[in-house]
């Protein structure tokens, strides 16, 4: 089958055969992709978007998420509002602000990007190495025989697969063409994100996030950005919040004129366009990831950070986990599913279950300005929070022996290399 890159939907229609079928090219897709064709395996990905396109996010970058990225090449030169961070400053909900630093002179720990300059950079990256993909061009129909599995789209195509990675969001249309749907599942949390201009010099460089007592386990952001604007939000748990959904409108409003947030942004920071807002599925333990010859990968596999919403970093192990267990097992569908839900269960899913009794511990202020107070007593509980804050090492690594080793506290961070290491 050609791997020349197409650089839209509009191939002609016709029946291709192919290793990998990639359904999504946000960063789970692109790292499953990559993956498997320096492998040797023939890839074509499809997205239902046009590149580049805005995707609701947060737009931070964690260790894991950096250490991902870095392996699979990507120069943060190519993304325009790629900004490195110090500094993680997190407001109690005593109103005490304290200071975790990330580690100096050994890597990057910490950036921010928006996720339209960072997913369409994947898909450069993922272009240039021969592998096509189309856009404009959605699942329609999936099926699966003991030989492969057959994908339709709507432009036409039809696809035969010997694997399908699906990689297409919380709403994933392939777990629906499949009939594995969760029914009236929403999603763990719901957050708002909007971009500021003209901010605050401190907004413009310092990343903060604020624990407000009414938020909690939730909490709100601020976020730095390379052209000098801000990525600002919350985020609350759908069933576990004194607010609920229809609240999130006239509570933006609200929390950007709490007076320590309007006086962090500054006077003169006016909104660059209109806030949004989105679901984060967080239940990559009781969820299905695989499905015959389907991986479930990134949002599709529920696999963000329940005690944050973090999601980038999750998406990108997903897909990279399950193209190595497509390469391990090219031809027997049922080990390579259980390959891929090993490395979920063993990594993810343990690490998932810990911050979810954590949570218990954000629920209530006292808990979570304890919890601040303890993490900021000393320099080292300073530098090693923040690193474990931003999944510098699994959050449920202490208590998980099978997993130390040494310097599993004190890792290099990443793009110490060659690579530009930032553009603030």
């Amino acid at each position: 089958m050609s791997t020349e890159p197409s650089t839209n939907g509009s191939a002609s229609a016709g029946d291709s055969k192919v290793d990998v079928l990639v359904v999504g090219a946000g960063p789970a897709g692109c790292a499953a992709a990559l993956t498997l064709s320096r492998a040797g395996h023939t890839v074509v990905v499809i997205d239902k978007a046009t590149f580049p396109r805005d995707k609701i996010c947060g737009d931070g970058l964690t260790t894991s998420a950096l250490r991902e990225l870095d392996g699979l090449g990507l120069d943060p030169a190519t993304v325009p509002s790629w900004i490195n961070v110090d500094d993680v400053i997190v407001r109690s909900p005593s109103g005490r602000e304290v200071v975790f630093p990330m580690p100096k002179d050994c890597g990057v720990y910490a950036a921010v990007s928006r996720r339209r300059d960072l997913d369409f950079a994947l898909v450069q990256l993922v272009r240039s190495e021969g592998i096509e993909i189309r856009e404009n061009v959605a699942l329609s129909s999936i099926t699966q025989n003991n030989s492969e599995a057959t994908v339709v789209t709507d432009a036409g195509d039809t696809f035969n697969a010997s694997y399908v990675i699906a990689a297409d969001g919380m709403w994933s249309p392939t777990r629906k063409a499949l009939n594995i749907t969760q029914p009236g599942y929403r999603g763990e949390w719901h957050a708002f994100r909007q971009y500021f201009r003209n901010v605050s010099p401190r907004a413009a460089n310092e990343l903060i996030v604020w624990f407000e007592p009414d938020l909690l386990p939730g909490y709100a952001w601020s976020f730095p950005l390379a052209d000098g604007t801000a990525n600002v939000g919350f985020g609350i748990l759908r069933d576990d919040s004194s607010y609920k959904i229809n609240d999130m409108g006239p509570l933006w409003r609200e929390l950007l004129a709490r007076p320590h947030v309007r006086e962090f942004l500054g006077p003169n920071a006016e909104p660059e366009g209109p806030h949004r807002a989105w679901p984060i599925p967080a239940r990559v333990d009781r969820i299905a990831l695989s499905c015959e010859r389907t991986l479930f990968v990134g949002d599709a596999a529920a696999a963000t950070d329940p005690m944050t919403g973090e999601g980038i970093g999750q998406a990108l192990l997903t897909g990279r986990w399950a193209a190595e267990a497509i390469i391990a097992n090219p031809s027997n569908p049922a080990a390579c599913a259980t390959a891929y839900e090993h490395s979920v269960e063993t990594e993810l899913a343990v690490d998932h279950r810990f911050a979810e009794r954590l949570m218990a511990v954000l629920r209530r202020p006292l808990g979570a300005r304890g919890a601040v107070r303890i993490a900021g007593v000393s320099d080292w509980t300073r530098r090693n929070f923040g690193r474990w804050l931003f999944e510098d090492y699994p959050r449920a690594l202490l208590t998980t022996p099978r997993r130390w080793h040494r310097g599993m506290l004190t890792g290099p961070g990443a793009y110490r290399g060659t690579h530009a290491h930032s553009t603030d």
